[in-house]
């Protein structure tokens, strides 16, 4: 069986009017790192909030958007231009993944693995504790 977020990757560059727009190979650019106190102060905090809101949806059925979006997530109560910028790179990232999904398939096992990673220096501005996991059920990611 396999899981697309075609669907609800097209509603939200609909929404967006990102449609028409040039994609991009990367969800986050590896050179910059997000700071809270990094550009204006947006106008309509509201989309910002809204655009969070429906890419943490897509998190579930597109696992490898889920990192860029908790980033993005920190900047809720204040979010600033370049943060909307970034989050406009996740959804060009998305239109380029349009089509793309996870492969869950029987292995003949229903045997649960895990993998953990924490680091406490990836964020710079607060040096908090930041966790990236990974769960399989008879081997396929699950989560």
């Amino acid at each position: 069986m396999a899981f697309f977020c075609h669907k609800g990757s097209i509603y939200l560059l609909s929404e967006a009017e990102m449609l028409g727009c040039r994609s991009t190979d990367s969800p986050m650019d590896v050179n910059t790192k997000p700071l809270p106190d990094q550009g204006e102060f947006l106008e309509n905090i509201g989309r910002y909030r809204r655009l969070v809101r429906k890419l943490n949806y897509l998190t579930v059925i597109g696992p490898n958007i889920t990192f860029t979006v908790s980033v993005m997530s920190q900047f809720l109560s204040v979010p600033r231009t370049t943060h909307l910028e970034a989050m406009m790179r996740i959804l060009r990232y998305l239109k380029k993944t349009l089509g793309r999904g996870l492969l869950y398939s029987d292995h003949g096992h229903t045997k649960v693995a895990d993998f953990l990673d924490a680091d406490w220096t990836r964020c710079p501005f607060d040096r908090r504790l930041i966790i990236g996991y990974c769960l399989f059920l008879g081997g396929n990611l699950v989560s």
